[in-house]
């Protein structure tokens, strides 16, 4: 493939239309193995078994995000902001990797088999390694991506409150699952935004897209991402892997591919990813094909945790979810474990595989982040919580946490 014909790329999307492709370089990192993988994970896990049509992938939201980047550079440099081509390719560069690091079925992987390393650190060690077979050209990414270089609006534009990774994946999750309540103006959003001594910043005249934006953020998660019945399978799956790790410790032999089978006999931390590259290229194995082929078999596994476990999250036979503001009483969670432990023969230990407990917070809007800025007029420059007259910030910047309990949908208590 010539040159030319690299810069008349396209990409039919169905969130934006067509995504062009001008640059050679970041071509070849679409182009690369390592983010070719990123087609086979879901952008939201396990998320389909709520929503069916949410089998969209981490490729299409790193190249939405890219896209928007692209959109917003331009935008920026028709407000006179001095953006060089040099600059723009890192921070389209640096958009593209951001999510290079998630394991199968995105969040799960850091709750089960590799532990005390999140994507985002593990994405940075993906893109250092990546770099070093670019010879170097990935460094100013890099700089962007840490908040090491310059012009700091560019890492905002990658990491921050208001950055392109959450327009895309609101814009995209809400379309995928079809709740309208995620839908935001993108598109305004982008044209209006500025820099103000080198700091992202939002018109005025923009500041109900960004309300709509925050209160979306909200809605999204308590709808979509913290679902109750796409927590119950992603608990599921997490005590899967987990369940599987522990036989492959005691000796067990399972059926697995040979990536998975790697990290199930190992337990692999962050020291081991930085000091060894095998870990890196063997992570970069593992999808959500790996984890889900290994499931189907396990069914018929003689451990009959694992066997239970892999039969119900196939047949979608989850577990029973109760969410509430405060915590359970523990007298109720010990009269579900007697239960269990009847129903199923098992030891204290192994009820923790059918009864989970867990928190899960989350605040549409922290006061503590890069918050977002609104310029008015005059150049005076206000955060969104004290210039919108619309939010109660108040309680959107408030963490708000919830207790879920888990346990099998077939144990009652009186």
């Amino acid at each position: 493939m010539t040159n030319e014909s690299i810069k008349r790329k396209i990409i039919n999307d169905p969130v934006y239309g067509f995504i062009s492709i001008n640059n050679d370089l970041v071509f070849e990192i679409i182009e690369h193995p390592w983010f070719q993988r990123l087609r086979r994970i879901k952008q939201l896990g396990l998320t389909h078994y709520v929503y069916p049509s949410a089998v969209h992938t981490r490729y299409q939201h790193a190249l939405g995000s890219m896209h928007l980047m692209d959109q917003t550079i331009e935008v920026l440099r028709s407000k006179g902001h001095i953006i060089t081509e040099n600059e723009k390719e890192g921070a389209l560069l640096a958009i593209l990797l951001h999510d290079i690091g998630h394991g199968p079925f995105s969040h799960t992987l850091e709750r089960s088999i590799v532990k005390g390393l999140s994507h985002e650190d593990l994405s940075l060690l993906i893109i250092r390694q990546l770099n070093i077979g670019f010879k170097g050209k990935l460094s100013r990414a890099i700089e962007i991506i840490r908040d090491q270089y310059p012009k700091r609006f560019l890492h905002q534009l990658v990491s921050s409150q208001l950055d392109m990774d959450r327009l895309d994946y609101l814009s995209r999750d809400s379309f995928f699952t079809g709740v309208a309540e995620g839908t935001i103006s993108t598109h305004r959003i982008i044209k209006m935004m500025t820099i103000s001594n080198d700091e992202l910043v939002v018109e005025s005249k923009g500041i109900y897209s960004i309300e709509n934006f925050i209160i979306s953020r909200r809605l999204m998660y308590w709808q979509v991402y913290f679902h109750k019945t796409v927590m119950a399978a992603e608990y599921m799956l997490i005590n899967i892997l987990n369940r599987a790790k522990y036989l492959e410790g005691q000796g067990v032999r399972l059926f697995c591919t040979p990536a998975l089978e790697l990290f199930l006999k190992n337990q692999v931390m962050r020291e081991d990813f930085e000091k060894n590259d095998r870990w890196i290229n063997e992570f970069m194995r593992l999808d959500d094909f790996d984890v889900f082929s290994s499931i189907k078999v396990w069914m018929d596994h003689e451990d009959k945790i694992l066997a239970c476990l892999c039969t119900s999250l196939i047949n979608r036979h989850l577990y029973k979810v109760l969410i509430q503001n405060k915590p359970f009483d523990r007298s109720f969670i010990e009269a579900i474990r007697r239960e269990v432990l009847k129903k199923f023969n098992l030891s204290e230990v192994e009820s923790g595989y059918f009864i989970i407990e867990d928190i899960v917070t989350n605040s549409a809007y922290s006061l503590n982040d890069d918050k977002i800025k609104i310029i008015f007029r005059d150049g005076n420059l206000m955060d969104v919580s004290e210039a919108s007259d619309q939010l109660n910030i108040s309680v959107l910047s408030s963490e708000v946490s919830k207790y879920v309990l888990c346990y099998p949908k077939n144990i009652t208590v009186s």
